[in-house]
């Protein structure tokens, strides 16, 4: 697997500095944990999951997220592992007889209901189960995050020496998280048994949706989810916990829901000149796709979770894929501060003026930034010089139907 492998050969080389390097789910877990980027959710019960994977119906996509729990009925939940049994099935036997290579496949994560269905499929898989990166834990709190990452732990600790490390991506979402008064504790409380099982902790994910229904709120697409209050300040808290570069976690945007065209109230919020300067005049055109749908205020969330280092999003649509992993593609300039930042923090300089001359890099403060633009540099490749996000973009017209 490898990102933007949609791109023609003379693409990539016109595009990137330095491409994106190919990865798999046994690569090492701090390259996979940045590597998760846009996971694109879909119901267990779809019928065609496989099919699509063969086909390559998604261009671009790295992270399918098979979903047991809110995606599905109530009803449906036995129908749903019955269907997701199928699947795996399928994606198993058509790389047995070579219709389809093992490096295709994208990473594959399941969103489980309970600890209780966890323990379930870690038998029902049986041989499937490598196919898998690891299983999504919704609602984790610390009544119940001990028992789903214990499951994990014995699994690995029995698995044959050629199965890959399975992973947990428990999903921040309860109401002791977002509500003020035990917020820290409960925060606190979830980090001491992540730590107790960091080997498996793949990403640390934010559910934003439950968050706001508990205070009975859903974003406008003209939002980001950092101008909804309550849930602003309860991600604050999870990256100052979280998002501390000791504590040693990647933590991932919350989800954006809205795919289809729908009247505005705010203004655009995609400048103009950036289109104007990767294409010229034909780029209003672009930049017009991207304001009717509600795709602008996406891209402004995506660079919103990126300043707060936010690694990788959770997405409902395949229009999403292609706008999430372009942003986090490291730009030329981005990549130079942190190389040099990086090679000259050797005791015999404090502050160098940039490659670009427009900022001052300190070695020291920004160390740890130029650590983390170098690890994601190697996921989503390096930009050339005049290139930007949105020459990536160029090709997200085939993702539309």
């Amino acid at each position: 697997m490898r990102y933007f492998n949609y791109l023609s050969r003379e693409e990539e080389k016109s595009l990137f500095f330095s491409p994106p390097i190919s990865f798999n789910h046994s690569s090492d877990k701090e390259l996979l944990a940045h590597a998760v980027g846009a996971a694109l959710y879909m119901p267990a019960t779809r019928p065609h999951i496989a099919d699509d994977i063969i086909s390559g119906k998604n261009e671009g996509l790295v992270t399918a997220v098979m979903d047991l729990e809110d995606a599905i009925g109530d009803k449906q939940v036995e129908l749903a592992e019955e269907s997701l049994m199928q699947q795996l099935f399928l994606i198993a036997s058509y790389i047995k007889i070579g219709t389809l290579l093992e490096s295709e496949v994208p990473l594959l994560l399941i969103r489980v209901r309970s600890a209780a269905q966890l323990k379930r499929l870690l038998v029902r898989l049986a041989d499937t189960i490598t196919l898998i990166t690891g299983f999504v834990l919704p609602k984790f709190t610390q009544e119940n995050g001990r028992d789903y990452f214990q499951q994990i732990a014995d699994y690995n600790e029995n698995r044959a020496a050629s199965a890959p490390v399975l992973y947990g991506l428990p999903i921040l979402e309860s109401s002791s998280v977002i509500y003020r008064e035990s917020r820290l504790d409960s925060l606190l409380a979830i980090k001491a048994i992540l730590d107790d099982y960091h080997d498996y902790v793949l990403n640390v994910r934010v559910g934003a949706t439950d968050f706001s229904s508990l205070f009975g709120l859903r974003r406008s697409p003209d939002m980001t989810i950092y101008e909804i209050a309550p849930i602003r300040d309860c991600i604050a808290d999870i990256i100052n916990v979280f998002g501390r570069v000791e504590a040693g976690y990647v933590i991932s945007g919350s989800v954006w829901e809205y795919f289809a065209k729908r009247e505005r109230v705010m203004k655009p919020q995609l400048r103009v000149t950036p289109f104007e300067e990767a294409f010229g005049s034909t780029g209003h055109d672009l930049r017009s796709r991207f304001t009717k749908d509600p795709m602008d205020g996406l891209i402004r969330e995506v660079i919103m979770d990126k300043e707060n280092g936010i690694i990788g999003k959770t997405i409902i649509h395949p229009t999403h894929i292609k706008p999430v992993q372009a942003l986090y593609a490291v730009t030329h300039e981005e990549y130079a501060d942190a190389t040099s930042i990086v090679a000259l923090n050797d005791g015999h300089h404090g502050v160098l003026k940039s490659q670009y001359a427009n900022k001052m890099n300190e070695m020291k403060p920004h160390q740890n930034w130029a650590r983390r633009i170098l690890l994601r540099s190697q996921v989503y490749g390096v930009l050339h010089e005049q290139q930007h996000f949105i020459t990536l973009l160029q090709g997200n017209e085939r993702a539309y139907v």
